[in-house]
């Protein structure tokens, strides 16, 4: 090797990052983005990433655990979101260039504002702009500035979806070539169709166990709809047999969607078999959704749609809207509805009707799931990070 090969040779390793993944904020539950940042990163450390992780130190082992080499723990007062904030600003910067990071990666929107490092920032969704009305105000100001700072500071933006880059780009006008859209993947080991033992098992954990049931997956945040799920449930089942109507089971964490307890609560009184479950962990999932007769996620407006694609990978037959980013996920794979309950009733209906319809949607959905991959989303964030490093 000559002088000028030996010359570019070190450019190009030079201009390969050395990345500080800050895990900080993701929740010990596992929900959408914690699922992203733990799969999303032992993609990128399979990929032979230089890569670092910063968590708390609940979370150190698994990341170990994922082929992490360096995982740096926060005190525990950072689990305090404002705590948190407060060190992202004024030690993260240290950290990194501690640790020799050329970049650092917020996953969740902020960002040290003040850093010599060049900064990637994943941006989940826009809704608080496209739809205002489904978040608390101060939510709405606090997320709208920082989704406005991530152009105003010329951050490379990860997004899910192509449907949310575009709503950035829309929104902020920020240059094409600085956002990359990853589309999420899923974990294999866990979501896949489920066998008749490990549905009976799930079954049997319900009190009482319901011979057959829809089920929805998702936080109970406005945007997910779920009153007008539980609406739409009573609506479509109302006509059968008590003996023959499915449960409605809908798993997921608390969120301020304060009407869903009152709906559920009256569907309830009516004689319906409608239950929150809560958040199941990952190892219920897959009976869960690969054992109901559908899975319903009539969302307003998603940045991916995670339980979309986790539900068909475990051959369930999904029920879903065209908002946003979920056709990407679907395709036709999977059943549309509107998003009032009278749609949603309908469109349930003809699903319980049709076991033929059900079965092909569930063929399509584990095929379609295939092509959804972390591997696939870990290429577009390292092409995320060497753009960054090229930008000025």
């Amino acid at each position: 090797m000559n002088k000028s090969q030996r010359a570019q040779a070190n450019d190009r390793r030079t201009a390969e990052p050395v990345v500080l993944f800050d895990a900080t904020a993701i929740p010990a539950n596992r929900g959408g983005v914690g699922r992203y940042v733990e799969n999303v990163v032992a993609e990128l450390v399979r990929l032979g990433v230089t890569l670092a992780v910063v968590c708390q130190p609940r979370d150190k082992a698994a990341f170990e655990a994922a082929g992490v080499r360096k995982v740096v723990t926060i005190a525990p007062w950072g689990g305090r979101a404002s705590a948190r904030f407060i060190w992202e600003q004024l030690a993260l910067p240290g950290l990194a260039r501690r640790l020799g990071a050329t970049v650092i990666h917020s996953p969740h929107y902020t960002f040290p504002l003040v850093t010599s490092r060049r900064r990637v920032v994943t941006i989940h969704d826009l809704t608080f702009f496209s739809a205002p009305e489904l978040h608390g105000r101060l939510k709405r100001v606090f997320f709208g500035t920082w989704i406005r700072a991530a152009k105003r500071f010329r951050l490379t933006v990860v997004t899910p979806s192509q449907a949310t880059a575009t709503a950035y780009l829309g929104e902020t006008h920020a240059q094409q070539n600085t956002v990359f859209a990853a589309p999420l993947g899923y974990d294999t080991t866990v979501f896949h169709p489920p066998t008749a033992d490990e549905i009976a098992g799930f079954s049997a954990t319900l009190n009482p166990s319901p011979a057959s049931w829809i089920a929805f997956l998702g936080t109970l945040e406005p945007r997910k709809n779920a009153s007008a799920l539980v609406r739409g449930y009573v609506e479509a089942v109302s006509p059968l047999d008590r003996a023959d109507r499915p449960a409605l089971l809908l798993a997921g964490g608390p969120g301020w969607d304060e009407t869903v307890a009152s709906t559920v609560d009256a569907a309830r009184a009516a004689g319906f078999d409608v239950r929150l479950l809560g958040y199941l962990p990952l190892e219920h999932l897959r009976a869960l959704l690969g054992g109901a007769l559908i899975t319903a996620y009539p969302s307003l407006g998603e940045g991916f749609g995670l339980p979309v694609l986790e539900a068909m990978a475990c051959g369930s037959a999904v029920l879903t809207t065209d908002r946003l980013s979920l056709p990407e996920v679907g395709g036709d794979a999977v059943s549309y509805t509107e998003v009032d309950s009278a749609s949603i009733a309908i469109s349930l209906a003809a699903l319980l009707a049709d076991p033929s319809l059900r079965d092909s949607l569930a063929e399509k959905g584990i095929a379609r799931a295939s092509r959804f991959t972390w591997a696939a989303c870990a290429d577009e964030h390292l092409r995320a990070y060497r753009a960054a490093l090229g930008a000025n």
